[in-house]
This record gives structure tokens, sequence and C-alpha cells, in this order.
């Protein structure tokens, strides 16, 4: 039987990425930056396809407000969905475009769906993520439990926003997964996977610097800079969505 190594969430794409994921095994991987349109997303992932590496393009939506944002991420969708629209919002629209969706992070800092959350929508959430490089260990632990209570299957990912961090943590699933829509199958269909991530002295410096790098992805300049700065690609108000959200928008 044929596995597959999967980095569910990566935040870095070039050639040192691709060549890096090759070389620690990783098969297919998970492209979501931050504040970044799916067409786009989507062109820079074929151009870093090739036989030995899928790339699938995804999206971390940011929903809420700034101050209580809840980040969810969607593979798989058809049509581009936007950030800082309400939580219900993007979910619904989601499960219309039959999307598979994942809880990144879960109950970290204010980014996060909570356990309550999770719960709530257990019947549209098909992964959460069990280990993650930024959490403390109390971090995983919790978001075990959550699994385990919810009884929706776990994913792990580097959510590597540092190139050094891709191919520390994958998620191993049973079978061949070669391309967005067998990915989308095997996590719609709680398809059996194990989660694993390398370990030792090297493994928790770049644990400590993926989480170092939060001051920067959590500050306010970043705030700044995507909310008031211009209509950013990804605003609920911006012309590429049609006018679809904006009695959604939260800004």
């Amino acid at each position: 039987m044929t596995d597959t190594r999967v980095d569910l969430h990566v935040k870095v794409l070039d050639e040192r990425v691709a060549e890096r994921a090759k070389r620690r095994g990783v098969d297919t991987l998970v492209y979501a930056p931050h504040f970044t349109r799916l067409p786009t997303a989507r062109r820079r992932a074929e151009a870093f396809s090739d036989d030995e590496l899928t790339v699938v393009p995804g999206r971390e939506v940011f929903t809420g407000t700034w101050g209580n944002r809840k980040h969810v991420l969607a593979i798989g969708l058809s049509e581009p969905v936007p950030d800082f629209i309400p939580l219900e919002t993007a979910m619904a629209e989601f499960e219309r475009q039959g999307a598979a969706v994942l809880a990144p992070h879960p109950e970290f800092l204010n980014v996060s769906l909570s356990a309550s959350d999770i719960a709530y929508y257990e019947d549209t959430l098909d992964a959460v993520e069990t280990y993650n490089p930024k959490h403390l260990p109390a971090d995983n632990r919790r978001a075990r439990e959550i699994a385990a209570d919810t009884g929706i299957p776990p994913f792990a990912s580097t959510y590597a926003h540092l190139r050094t961090t891709v191919g520390e943590v994958w998620s191993r699933f049973d079978r061949s997964i070669r391309s967005e829509a067998e990915l989308v199958g095997a996590l719609r269909e709680g398809a059996p996977r194990g989660v694993g991530h390398r370990d030792g002295t090297v493994h928790r410096l770049r644990r400590a610097a993926e989480f170092a790098h939060l001051g920067w992805e959590n500050s306010y300049g970043k705030l700044d800079r995507i909310l008031l700065s211009g209509m950013e690609p990804t605003h609920p108000r911006h012309i590429a969505y049609e006018g679809r959200f904006e009695d959604a928008a939260l800004y």
C-alpha cells in the first residue's frame, strides 16, 4: 500500500522550500499564505508542483475582528472567501463549496477556534490540529484532548512561516495523495492517518524560532498594513468578491 507524507499547512513557498520538502520526504504540502487570494496561491502552488512534490493551495481565513479572530483552514475551495467575516458566514461558505475544513492550532492565543467552537461545528470540521511547532507542550496536549473529545480526526503541520521548519512535522496518510481532489477526499472521508514530527535539539530550536516569529505575526503594525493602508486582496469589500460579502464585512 502506498502512503503519503503531507504537510497540511505552510506559509512560505519558493525553490528552497520545495527542495527542502523533497529532501525531508514530504510528498504533498498545503500552501496557505496569509492575506493572499486563492487564485494567487493556486498559481504559485502549480508553479512548484512536479513529479516529486504536489503543492495544494489552501486558505487560512481570519474570521471575526482582529482582536477576536478565529483562524479556519479550508482546502478545496472553488471560489475565493475573504478574511474578516463572521465565523458562521465562513463556515457556511466552506460547506457550500464542499471544501475540507480544518481547525489549526485550537485554543491558541486569540487566533483560534475554541473547544466550544469545535464542538459546535463538529459536523463541518474534518480535522483538528494536534501538533504545531508554535505550540507549547500544554497546547499540544489540550489539542489532543479536543480531538479525542469530539472524535474529529487529528492532523499535524509545520505551520511554517520560516523555511527551516519545513519537513519537521507531517501527517502520514495510508493512501496515495497527489492532487487537491485526493487530499480533500482523504480529509472529508476521515482517512486513516498518523501524525509525526522530528525530535531533538534542532527540532526544539526550530520550534523556538517559529514561536519567536509570533511577535511580528501578531503585531498591530501588521494590522495597520492589512486593514488601514488600503483595500488589501482579501478584504471582504475588495472588488474581486463582487459584493458577495458586503453585508458580512466586519471592517
